[in-house]
């Protein structure tokens, strides 16, 4: 007994084939020009049994399959089985492509077979034959089938009918419901279905710890398969005698919500569950015209492609979310009966689907989140890039191939730094500048857009931070006027300057060294802490007028580091700080990733304490106040080397990063 395979080397394909492999007989693979690789992988896969596979040339796109007189002749009385599996399996594909293949490809395969003489035409359909079917949709309809508007269904529905309609010889029609991964294995091949939202999973997991309850939709009945029971239907189905002319649900006899669906892969995922569930079909209410008037807003339709993007879900499966369809499937029952073939319960395998997801197919795997991805041969500037964190920024981005312009104000540590980074095999330029005097500020924007053109990504890092009661400033509004000179109109005047560029070449981010200190409200560095939430809400608003232009505005609301910056406050030998390089790595993942804020748990978890019971933050800010005195620095008197007290300690240990 010999077969004939088109789609072969696809995903149900190979699976059907390692079925038929346990039966005796040749197996012919068509294979179309350029597939070669595919088909030899598909007989390594098999080993010794894949000998038993051999290519036929041809084209699904040409009449008789493309198939060669001298392959007609060989195949000629040869074949009992005709699997069918060739077809476009994509929401997202264009109408006329999938016409093609699903529609000419049929007619062309059913052609070869009669051509070969086979004796069953066996052809691997799909429920989306029967296109949005309100009610119980039978294995023996067809013409009823409704809502066949989109491309996929249509063309499905299409290479059907032509079967029932034109095949010359018996036949068979199979409908698998939606495909996912082996049940045993986890494999699958591509993204589709409910893979469609694992990303959107994954996200959740990240943001929120796994008890936390969410809200999420309940949607209607989705029917789920995974691929070896349906390579196992179809051999078991196909090889049974007096069936031909009939039609096979494939599905799963009882489907789930699309809500528990998605439930059970946040289980599977360790993220957290839905345990609020809101059924959509509550929005049907509303009158169409009035939702498609709501969903055309040019801000609605914005934020619906950005969410859509950032979680890689296409716009076509959300009409699919109340799928209004559900399968009877009393026939692929009864010709199953006995044969031990089921399908599994979802929650027994969804772990293998979501670990075979998130090892091979989740598409963060395949982008480039290196920071020399995002670097390399950029030209990127680092504001007070000769100590601290902005040496530890600049070393990182040498590395990574940047060609970085470091801005400080002594002309012997640039030098020195210049060396350091052509030691490392880096490219460096210096520039000397005062940013607290705006016409230096002028003067290097001038020097630098002469010189490179353009700024690809500025880091705003100088700046100078004052530690002192307000009680010990009523006399010194130059602290005031010294931290905003430099934290905000100095920052601010690079930004003016180098982004008219940026915004001419749709493209830059500009990355703000923020403080810890504008979310928390830390006592003593009220005139610090001001001038960098100046800084803070002029991105937010720049951000709003630059989004569409392609430019990234990133706030860094950065704990407490260990720099020369804090050094004359001793306090701060004995309380839990970032080294620079730990800082560092915060500006590496601004840059790779391009987030509006980066902030530790304990600055938001403040930002947010404040924003709903600022009584009691207040209360804690003000204990920390009295319970860590201004150094005698501050006090105008020579330093004393104070030993903490356990109660300070615990208290800097507690409140980690935090500027007391």
């Amino acid at each position: 007994m010999s077969y004939f395979v088109t789609g072969g080397t696809g995903f149900i394909g190979r699976h059907l084939i390692e079925r038929l492999l346990r039966r005796k007989g040749s197996i012919h693979v068509l294979v179309r020009p350029g597939s070669e690789d595919k088909f030899r992988t598909l007989k390594q896969r098999f080993g010794e049994e894949g000998r038993r596979l051999i290519p036929v040339s041809g084209d699904l796109t040409a009449p008789r399959l493309g198939l060669s007189a001298s392959s007609l002749a060989k195949l000629k009385g040869k074949i009992r089985h005709f699997f069918h599996l060739a077809a476009i399996y994509d929401l997202g594909a264009e109408s006329e492509p999938q016409r093609l293949v699903n529609v000419q490809g049929t007619r062309h395969a059913m052609e070869a077979a009669a051509a070969i003489g086979a004796k069953c035409f066996h052809h691997v359909s799909s429920i989306a034959a029967a296109g949005l079917y309100p009610g119980v949709f039978r294995e023996d309809m067809f013409e009823e089938a409704e809502g066949l508007d989109h491309p996929y269904f249509r063309t499905k529905h299409d290479a059907e009918g032509i079967v029932r309609r034109e095949c010359p010889i018996p036949f068979r029609i199979y409908r698998p419901a939606i495909v996912v991964g082996h049940s045993q294995t986890g494999e699958i091949d591509k993204i589709d279905g409910p893979y469609y939202f694992f990303t959107l999973i994954k996200r959740m997991r990240e943001m929120l710890p796994p008890w936390m309850p969410t809200i999420g939709i309940e949607g209607g009945r989705i029917n789920l398969v995974p691929v070896d029971f349906v390579a196992a239907a179809i051999d078991h189905i196909a090889h049974k005698p007096r069936l031909d002319g009939k039609c096979f649900h494939l599905v799963d006899p009882k489907p789930l919500r699309v809500g528990e669906v998605l439930n059970i892969f946040a289980g599977a995922a360790h993220a957290p569950q839905m345990s609020m569930r809101i059924d959509a079909r509550m929005f049907a209410f509303i009158p169409e015209s009035i939702r498609a008037a709501i969903a055309n807003l040019p801000p609605i339709k914005r934020l619906i492609a950005m969410i859509l993007r950032d979680y890689r879900i296409p716009k076509d499966v959300l009409q699919f979310i109340n799928y209004p369809t559900r399968f009877d499937a009393r026939e692929a029952e009864a010709a199953l009966e006995g044969s031990g073939i089921s399908v599994p319960p979802l929650e027994s395998y969804a772990w293998r689907l979501w670990d075979y997801w998130e090892r091979h197919l989740d598409p963060d795997l395949f982008v480039d989140r290196s920071l020399a991805g995002r670097v390399r041969g950029k030209i990127v500037m680092v504001t007070g890039g000769t100590s601290g964190i902005g040496k530890a920024t600049v070393m990182r981005l040498a590395q990574a191939g940047a060609h970085v312009l470091i801005v400080a104000r002594k002309q012997e540590e640039l030098e020195q730094t210049r060396s350091e980074v052509e030691a490392l095999g880096g490219t460096a330029s210096i520039y000397s500048a005062d940013l607290s005097d705006m016409s230096q500020c002028d003067r290097l924007i001038q020097q630098v857009i002469e010189e490179h053109g353009h700024v690809d990504i500025l880091i705003n890092n100088a700046g100078r931070s004052i530690r002192r009661s307000i009680a010990l400033s009523y006399d010194r509004f130059h602290d005031f006027e010294r931290c905003m000179q430099l934290n905000y109109f100095g920052a601010l005047r690079l930004i003016l300057g180098f982004l008219p560029k940026m915004a001419e070449r749709r493209s830059g981010q500009i990355i703000n060294i923020s403080s810890i200190g504008v979310l928390s409200n830390a006592p003593r560095f009220s005139a610090y802490v001001a001038s960098k939430a100046a800084l803070d809400a002029f991105s937010r608003c720049a951000q709003a007028e630059y989004s569409d232009l392609g430019i990234a505005f990133t706030t860094i609301n950065m704990p407490l580091v260990r720099t020369p910056m804090i050094a004359p406050t001793k306090i701060y030998d004995y309380v839990p700080t970032l080294s620079p390089d730990e800082a560092a790595e915060m500006v590496v993942r601004a840059i790779i990733e391009r987030p509006v804020r980066i902030a530790t748990r304990l600055g938001i978890f403040a930002a947010v304490l404040y924003a709903v019971a600022p009584k009691v933050w207040e209360v804690i800010m003000n204990t920390a106040f009295r319970l860590f005195p201004d150094s005698a620095a501050a006090r105008g008197e020579r330093e004393d080397r104070v030993e903490p007290s356990s109660e300070q300690m615990a208290f800097a240990a507690i409140m980690r990063g935090i500027h007391w």
